[in-house]
C-alpha cells in the first residue's frame, strides 16, 4: 500500500540574524527567540505537509538554528538541549500528535547525564510518543574548496549508550531501528552516509526507511549526493530520504545545493510537492519483500568469507 513520506528543504527561519560574523555575539540571550522561530516555520511545514497526506517527515540536520560548524564558536554551545524534555522535543510531540504525522527531527543535544553534546535525531509517534533517539556515529572535520566544517568542536560521535527505547528493534547498540506507525524508521545524519557499513547494518537490523537529514555542500559532495543514496538503497534494499539545506545562511556566504530527495530499490520516488521547502513522495514498502525485478538475490549469493 503506498506511503506518503515528506522531507524539509530549508534553511535558518530567524530574520535577526546579524549580517557581520563579527556581529554574531549580539545573538547572546537570544537563542531560544532563534530556536522558536525555526520551530514555528518547521509547524508550518508539518501542517503543509500533512495536507497532502504525508505521514512521516524528516527534518533537515540541525534544524533548529544555523549551520554554526562553519566556524568555531562557544555562543552556539547553548543551543543545545535535552532530546527527551527539551523546548524542541516538547514542543514537537504536540505537533506531531496534532497533525497525525511521525517527526523525524535532528536537534543539537546535550546529554542530561552526562553533559556531553550530540548530533542527535530525535524519532516521534504520530501520537507524540518518543519512540527513541540517534546519535551521529562520524563527526566530520575538514575543509574543501568552498568553506571549512568544523563539528568536532562542537559535538561527540555517538557513544553507543542511546538508553533503553521499546520500540527499538536492534540489536547494535549505535544503530537503533525503530518500530513506528509507518514501518520500521532508523536515521543516517550526513557524514554518516559516506560510510559503506551504516546503511548495511541499519538494513540487517530490520530498517525499511531511513532518513538520512545532511547539511553539505561542495562539488564532490554534489555528484557523491545522487550516488551513495541510490546505491545504498539497491544494494540493502530500503528506502532513503536524504534532506539537504538548500539556499544561503546570514551571516556566511556558503550556500547550500538543496537536491533533497527519495530513493527505493528500484529508483528515485519522484517528487509530489509544489512547496518550495518541502520534497514528498509515495513509497511501497511491499517492494522490499517483492523480489528484486534484476533476477538478482544479494543476499542469498553473498560470499562474505571472501572478504577482508
Amino acid at each position: 500500500m503506498p506511503l506518503k513520506v515528506g522531507l524539509t528543504e530549508t534553511v535558518n527561519a530567524f530574520q535577526g540574524m546579524p549580517e557581520n560574523l563579527n556581529k554574531l555575539d549580539d545573538l547572546k540571550g537570544n537563542l531560544d527567540a532563534l530556536r522558536d522561530a525555526n520551530l514555528d516555520h518547521h509547524e508550518e511545514l508539518v501542517k503543509a505537509a500533512a495536507a497532502m497526506g504525508v505521514k512521516a517527515l524528516g527534518f533537515g540536520e540541525l534544524f533548529t538554528g544555523p549551520y554554526f560548524a562553519l566556524e568555531r564558536k562557544e555562543l552556539w554551545f547553548a543551543l543545545a538541549e535535552d532530546a527527551q524534555s527539551g523546548p524542541t522535543v516538547t514542543r514537537l510531540r504536540q505537533i506531531a500528535k496534532d497533525n497525525a504525522t511521525v517527526l523525524v527531527a535532528p536537534i543539537f543535544e546535550k546529554d542530561s547525564v552526562s553533559g556531553r553534546r550530540f548530533n542527535t535525531a530525535v524519532f516521534i509517534e504520530s501520537n507524540g510518543e518518543v519512540l527513541g533517539i540517534y546519535r551521529k556515529t562520524h563527526i566530520p572535520e575538514g575543509t574543501n574548496e568552498q568553506a571549512s566544517f568544523c563539528e568536532t568542536f562542537y559535538y561527540d560521535k555517538s557513544n553507543g549508550k542511546l538508553g533503553s527505547w521499546p520500540k527499538n528493534i536492534s540489536k547494535n547498540p549505535y544503530f537503533p531501528v525503530y518500530e513506528s506507525s509507518v514501518g520500521k524508521i532508523a536515521a543516517a545524519i550526513c557524514y554518516d552516509r559516506h560510510f559503506p557499513g551504516v546503511v548495511k547494518t541499519l538494513a540487517e537490523q530490520g530498517a525499511e526507511i531511513i532518513f538520512s537529514p545532511a547539511v553539505t555542500f561542495g562539488e564532490k559532495s554534489r555528484r557523491m549526493w545522487d550516488m551513495e543514496f541510490a546505491v545504498d538503497a539497491c544494494r540493502h534494499n530500503v528506502f532513503i530520504g536524504g534532506s539537504n539545506r538548500k539556499g544561503v545562511e546570514a551571516p556566511w556566504t556558503q550556500e547550500y545545493f538543496g537536491a533533497s530527495h527519495w530513493v527505493g530499490p528500484n529508483g528515485v520516488a519522484p517528487n509530489m510537492s509544489d512547496h518550495p521547502n518541502l520534497k514528498c513522495a509515495e513509497i511501497n514498502l511491499g517492494e522490499l519483500g517483492s523480489g528484486d525485478p534484476s533476477g538478482w538475490d544479494l543476499a542469498r549469493d553473498l560470499r562474505p568469507k571472501i572478504y577482508g
